[in-house]
């Protein structure tokens, strides 16, 4: 009995499908005259989901290799919401709240950034702040493995948002704020007193990034 079971069990031990004939991965092969087992992919392969078709959205660079000038997704209040809560997670650090320059680790020690109130780059296009958050610049890192497409572009409209909150004319701030700079306040973006002038750098409340709040009623007018 015991002979029987031993040599059932030994006819079941087979190992067909482990030893299989296979190769692994960067496994020699005689079989292709590169000698490789392994396949190069097919030119232009591109991995399911990462197509990319469209340019201008993925790259913040026009047909004809420029920045482009508009948003290519739609503007509206929530995406300044989305793009202010992530620029104050990813960017506050060393633009500061309000994009001064001045966040904390710079005030520890790290190289300052510039102003986004700076000549140049109030002449950029939009598409440019969407490429610096991607690829980093400088001593700045590229975020975009931590900020998919979308939160890139939320974080561009920002970031003009405070541009215009420094620059826009005063006539076209809301009534609030006009008080605010006829009593003698800087007004920061969207209504917040600038750091070092008695205020924090706090930034606008959501309700407050209303680009129309500014006279940016248009995607073309966050350029």
């Amino acid at each position: 009995m015991v002979a029987l079971l031993t040599s059932t069990a030994l006819v079941g031990c087979r190992q067909d499908m482990h030893n299989q004939a296979k190769h692994e991965p960067l496994e020699a092969s005689r079989l292709f005259s590169d000698g490789a087992s392994s396949r190069p992919l097919p030119p232009h392969t591109v991995a399911q989901g990462f197509l990319q078709e469209d340019r201008a959205l993925h790259t913040g660079i026009g047909d004809g290799g420029e920045w482009v000038a508009e948003l290519p997704v739609e503007l509206d209040r929530e995406l300044l919401r989305r793009g202010r809560e992530r620029f104050e997670i990813f960017c506050s650090p060393c633009h500061d709240r309000t994009g001064g320059g001045r966040g904390m680790i710079v005030q520890r020690g790290f190289q300052q950034p510039p102003s986004y109130w700076d000549s140049r780059l109030l002449g950029m296009p939009i598409g440019y702040f969407y490429d610096v958050v991607t690829n980093g610049y400088g001593q700045m890192s590229g975020y975009a493995a931590q900020m998919p497409v979308h939160d890139r572009w939320a974080v561009a409209a920002w970031v003009r948002v405070l541009q215009r909150a420094r620059t826009v004319e005063v006539a076209r701030l809301a009534e609030q704020e006009q008080r605010w700079v006829d009593e003698g306040h800087s007004v920061g973006a969207a209504g917040g007193t600038a750091p070092g002038h008695g205020g924090s750098e706090a930034g606008p409340e959501p309700h407050e990034a209303d680009p129309s709040s500014h006279g940016a009623s248009e995607p073309g007018e966050l350029r």
